[in-house]
Order: C-alpha cells, then sequence, then structure tokens
C-alpha cells in the first residue's frame, strides 16, 4: 500500500454513557488517545447513547460517529450493528468482548478479564449464559485479541486454548488530567457535594459481588467496635448499583452504620480527582480484576491504597500500596488501622504511588493498539504511521 493509504476502524464504543465504569472508562480513554495520536486512519466509533453522539460528533477531523439502536446486545450487536457493518463498509472492527457473530470484517477483541468463567455465581445467570457463549466464540474468531494485564493473558491462554502470540497486552492507566488536588475550596466544596463531614476512607467501582464491599464494610465495622467514637474517618463508598448488589446494601443496613458510612452512587469523572485527593486512604478490596483502574487512579492523585492481593492487582499496584488477603476481614481491617494510623506510612505510598502511576499513559497504550490493527488487518507498522 502506498504511504497515502489508511485503515478505517470501526470501534463498538456502546458503553460510552452508561456510567457503568470499566468498559466505558476504557472506551472513553482509548478513543481520547487514539484521536491525539493518530490523524491518518478513520475511525467510526459506535454509540447508542445520546449523550455519546453529542460528545464525540464532529470533534476530529478523522472520527465519525453512528448511532446504533437499541442499547441491549442481544438485537443490536447481531442486527443493527451487524447491518451498519455491511451498509458502511470497515476494514476492521474492535469490540469489548462480544462480536457480531458473523462480522464482515476482521475483528479485535478486547477481552479484560474471565470472571464470568471462574465466578458464575457473582453474575446474574442470564448474563453469565451469554457471556460464556458469546465471549468463546469471539476469542476463536478474533483476529488478534487486545486484553489488560499479563494475568488475564495467561488466563484466556489456559481457560480457552489461544495462542498467546494473537493476545497483546496493553495496561490501561489513569486518565491524563488526573492528579493530587490540593486546593483547600476545591476539597471542601466535593466533600460539601457528597455530605461527607470530615476525614474519610474512600472505595470506588460499581457495586457488584466481586468487589467485595461486603467484607470492607465488615472490617469498617470490626474498626468501629475498637475505636473511641469519633476517631474512625467515615467510609465513602462512590459507584453505581451495577448487579447482585443487595447484599451490599443489606450489609450496610444490618450494621447499623448511620452516617459513618455514605453511598453516593455514580459520580462523575470531574469529581473523582479531588474526592480521591481528599481521602485519608482508598481501598480496593476486589478479588478478581483484569486490571483494576481505581486503585492507578487513586495512585495518580496522591493516595494511600489497600488493594487485594488476588489476580491482576498486585501486577498493577506493586510495591506502591498495601496488599491484603481480600477474603480475611481481619487483613483489611489491620491494614486500614495501619495505614489511617501512621503518618509516614501514608506519606511513604504518596511517594511511591505518585511514582508508580507515571508508567502507565493511554498514549502508550493508543500506541500499542494501533500496532494491533494494523496486524489484524495485515499491515505493517510503518505503512500507516500518522
Amino acid at each position: 500500500m502506498g504511504a497515502a493509504a489508511y485503515l478505517r476502524i470501526g470501534i463498538d464504543a456502546h458503553s460510552i454513557g452508561t456510567g457503568l465504569g470499566g468498559n466505558e472508562t476504557y472506551a472513553t480513554n482509548l478513543i481520547e488517545a487514539l484521536a491525539e495520536i493518530d490523524s491518518h486512519n478513520e475511525y467510526t466509533l459506535y454509540v447508542t447513547k445520546r449523550s455519546a453522539v453529542d460528545r464525540y460528533q464532529n470533534r476530529w477531523p478523522n472520527f465519525l460517529v453512528r448511532q446504533t439502536l437499541p442499547h441491549s446486545p442481544l438485537v443490536r450487536i447481531p442486527l443493527t450493528l451487524s447491518a451498519e457493518l455491511r451498509r458502511r463498509p470497515v476494514d476492521l472492527l474492535h469490540v469489548q468482548y462480544t462480536a457480531p457473530p458473523f462480522s464482515p470484517c476482521p475483528i479485535v477483541s478486547t477481552i479484560h478479564d474471565l470472571a464470568f468463567e471462574h465466578l458464575p455465581q457473582t453474575f446474574n445467570r442470564r448474563s453469565w449464559m451469554q457471556l460464556r457463549f458469546t465471549v468463546r466464540r469471539t476469542a476463536k474468531k478474533a483476529a488478534q485479541i487486545i486484553t489488560v494485564s499479563e494475568y488475564s493473558k495467561c488466563d484466556i491462554v489456559e481457560t480457552y486454548g489461544i495462542p498467546a502470540e494473537r493476545i497483546t497486552v496493553t495496561h490501561e492507566a489513569a486518565p491524563s488530567n488526573f492528579g493530587p488536588i490540593e486546593n483547600e475550596k476545591e476539597l471542601r466544596l466535593v466533600r460539601q457535594t457528597y455530605g461527607i463531614e470530615g476525614d474519610y476512607i474512600l472505595s470506588v467501582g460499581s457495586i457488584q459481588p466481586r468487589k467485595n464491599l461486603s467484607r470492607l464494610l465488615a472490617a469498617y465495622s470490626r474498626l468501629r467496635s475498637t475505636r473511641a467514637e469519633g476517631k474512625l474517618p467515615q467510609l465513602v463508598i462512590v459507584g453505581k448499583c451495577a448487579w447482585l448488589f443487595e447484599e451490599t446494601l443489606r450489609t450496610i443496613k444490618e450494621l447499623q452504620f448511620g452516617r459513618s458510612v455514605i453511598q453516593t452512587g455514580y459520580v462523575p469523572e470531574t469529581d473523582l480527582p479531588a474526592l480521591y485527593s481528599g481521602a485519608v486512604c482508598f481501598v480496593y478490596p476486589s478479588y478478581f480484576e483484569g486490571f483494576g483502574l481505581p486503585p492507578l487512579e487513586a495512585m495518580k492523585c496522591g493516595t494511600p491504597v489497600i488493594a487485594g492481593n488476588r489476580t491482576s492487582l498486585p501486577e498493577v499496584v506493586g510495591d506502591a500500596g498495601v496488599l491484603v488477603d481480600p477474603f480475611e476481614v481481619d487483613s483489611i481491617a489491620a491494614a486500614i488501622e495501619k495505614v489511617i494510623g501512621d503518618s509516614d506510612l501514608r506519606l511513604k505510598l504518596r511517594v511511591k504511588g505518585l511514582e508508580r502511576a507515571q508508567l502507565f499513559d493511554w498514549r502508550q497504550t493508543a500506541r500499542q493498539t494501533l500496532a494491533v490493527y494494523m496486524k489484524s488487518a495485515g499491515l505493517k507498522d510503518e505503512s500507516l504511521s500518522s
């Protein structure tokens, strides 16, 4: 192909506008970074939410937006998205997890993790069955697979028998605009917005079983019983109710925390840097993650991190946080007690976290992703440089 050749790249970005964390965060940051590094190739974004159309329409000259309805994947993926791909062909389609069953072009699939294969009890039965069927099929047929950690790559190889050379690891990163907020007025405003009355411990993530919030709440309750009244910071839980969240809400009610525990629901990304920055520490006791972005976001804001020691989290956090056994309430409670009671440790974790967060960059992720696109289309990197 000549120097003027370009790829027509489709990206299924239906997650944008849903407020459900992981998949939306990945799609949003990847698109922004691709637009920053690549003005040469032509991109088509397939979205379902009006807010996503408004966000991207006419924003970059080489990006088009198509609204494919309905949002329901059972209709949209096999029918309306497939019809759109035939009506306006692209050279490849990038999806998260699930591709149209009869795609007219090569597929690149980002599979973040295989939690639905290993922990079916943490999913709605219909979602679990749908994911097992569609993701297995997509993984077998995809020209290339992207995943977000070495842990997930090994898991995909072992669980699905996919050759390692068909899988590329591209780490995620905290958004480029995240960083420590030290403006007292801004910190005070975010506390007022969410009803936070003083010092607080923060947890961020959609409310679902594997985020392990019930054990975090049990650990917090244990600390309340051993510390004098008013000596324990509030616990602030940020995140939208995703699925099977009833146990978490029931635990909050049963333990009668009153104003000690604040559940904010979904919080816009613009408020997160200040929420992270104002926290005494950040706790993420999840026991299964393909990557686990919130600890990295916290580190980039200079917040001391406590995280589970399973799956990909040690790969993300390294020695820049305190790792705990997420299945042991005592382990979670002891780590919180240690961090909130030791200002020297908090300072050490702040410095290490800020340093580690610099190792992850969405522009690098975008460059690696673009190389996967080229490989999927049978092209070499130099043939499509921007």
